[in-house]
């Protein structure tokens, strides 16, 4: 079965940062990826995400609007929304040195 992609809006891309707002509709997708950069993530929505890696059994991620976190860079992954609502999120990515 194909899932919907979730839907990707760049805000900030410049030599410093790229921020991200993703949307995803009940049921949708990041599809595969890995993270070149560390990177901050703001949930806007309350709920549970599914973490699917290539090396572990997909896992519930619990989000809180509002309550962000961080990972460095380096993660491969796939973000599925497996609830009935829509879910959202915005990503920090860290480009080099921001000192």
């Amino acid at each position: 079965m194909t899932r919907p992609a979730a839907t990707p809006t760049v805000q900030v891309d410049d030599d410093r940062f790229r921020v991200t707002e993703w949307h995803f509709p009940p049921g949708a997708e990041t599809g595969w990826h890995t993270h070149t950069m560390p990177y901050v993530v703001v949930p806007q929505t309350t709920g549970t995400l599914t973490v699917e890696t290539k090396t572990a059994d997909p896992f519930a991620m619990e989000c809180t609007a509002g309550v962000s976190y961080s990972r460095e860079a380096g993660a491969h992954h796939n973000i599925v929304n497996d609830r009935d609502e829509q879910f959202t999120f915005v990503e920090v990515e860290a480009k080099g040195s921001v000192a």
